[in-house]
């Protein structure tokens, strides 16, 4: 078996492994469709096995080939790891951080990237919208550097963490609705409003349908939605109302003709928080997300602006 593995060789597959088609794959690269092929067939060729079950398009990888993918993550991280290291013990750090969220994070994201951009001005952040279990397979698979989630039994094993807020509900509905003259709402009365929530698929959701079920109510929500801004979207030009986590007020606010009142509390809030892979040596980037993680006082900023909101 040769030892001469090209690392673009390694590239390319992870590219394939992503796309699941030759042609994206390609694209991804910025290179041909025959050049992907060959490359990939020289890395079959080097290793001495079978990586690619080929047809009349891409169907899958064989069960080596599967072996190689996990090995190319680990390899290719371990690279761009030296090379950031590199960069770091030069006072600078130019990689694209990856940051994956879910939908209820994404509007307290900018607190992270802000800071940790400030620290590393060399440096760019891409975040993606993802579901938890999402997260976790991208941290594990090495594509993601980090991610904002729940912290909570469903956590990947073999992370770290970094508790950043626990979420707090608070209904935002018409300023002349009767329930907004009230210091708090319950569950029960919010569910008597046309309700703009996240889908079912959503961690979110989950919490805010096990919160009416605790006061014995069962609702149908008037509007469903995989994004917090298609929920704030429905709220401008309606009257409808939504659940919302005061972390997304910052960046979002309350909507003009709009109030905010607290929902009844069942139980521990959800904590948020950042999580990475708990390997050695520690990722340079992960490092630098934890630092500012565990420096800034999240949960105290967004609770000041809820405060403020309230006077």
């Amino acid at each position: 078996m040769a030892s001469d593995v090209l690392l673009q060789h390694l590239d390319y597959l992870l590219a394939l492994a992503a796309e699941r088609h030759f042609g994206r794959a390609a694209a991804r690269c910025h290179i041909s469709q025959p050049t992907l092929s060959v490359a990939i067939r020289r890395l079959e060729r080097d290793l001495g096995i079978v990586i690619v079950q080929r047809g009349r398009r891409f169907e899958g990888f064989t069960e080596e080939g599967q072996r190689v993918v996990a090995w190319a993550q680990r390899i290719t991280a371990e690279r761009d790891e030296m090379l950031a290291d590199l960069e770091r013990m030069q006072g600078r750090l130019t990689v694209t951080a990856r940051l994956g969220a879910i939908p209820t994070a994404v509007p307290a994201s900018p607190f992270v990237t802000t800071e940790f951009l400030s620290r590393n001005p060399a440096a760019s952040v891409r975040i993606e919208a993802l579901s938890s279990r999402e997260i976790a397979r991208r941290l594990a698979d090495f594509e993601i550097d980090a991610g904002l989630t729940y912290l909570d039994d469903e956590s990947l094993p073999g992370t770290r963490s970094v508790e950043l807020y626990r979420e707090q509900y608070v209904l935002v509905a018409s300023a002349d609705d009767a329930l907004m003259g009230k210091p708090q709402v319950t569950w029960a009365e919010a569910a008597g409003l046309e309700l703009c929530v996240l889908t079912t698929t959503m961690r979110n959701r989950h919490i805010l349908d096990a919160n009416m079920a605790a006061e014995g109510i069962h609702y149908r929500p008037a509007v469903e939605a995989d994004s917090v801004d298609a929920l704030y979207a429905h709220l401008r030009h309606s009257r409808r109302a939504t659940i919302a986590s005061t972390a997304w007020l910052p960046q979002l606010g309350v909507p003009q003709g709009f109030s905010a009142r607290s929902m009844a509390k069942h139980g521990p809030s959800p904590a948020i928080g950042l999580v990475v892979l708990d390997r050695a040596p520690a990722s340079i980037v992960a490092a630098a997300f934890v630092a500012v993680a565990t420096d800034i006082d999240l949960a105290g900023r967004i609770d000041h602006f809820w405060t403020s909101t309230q006077s």
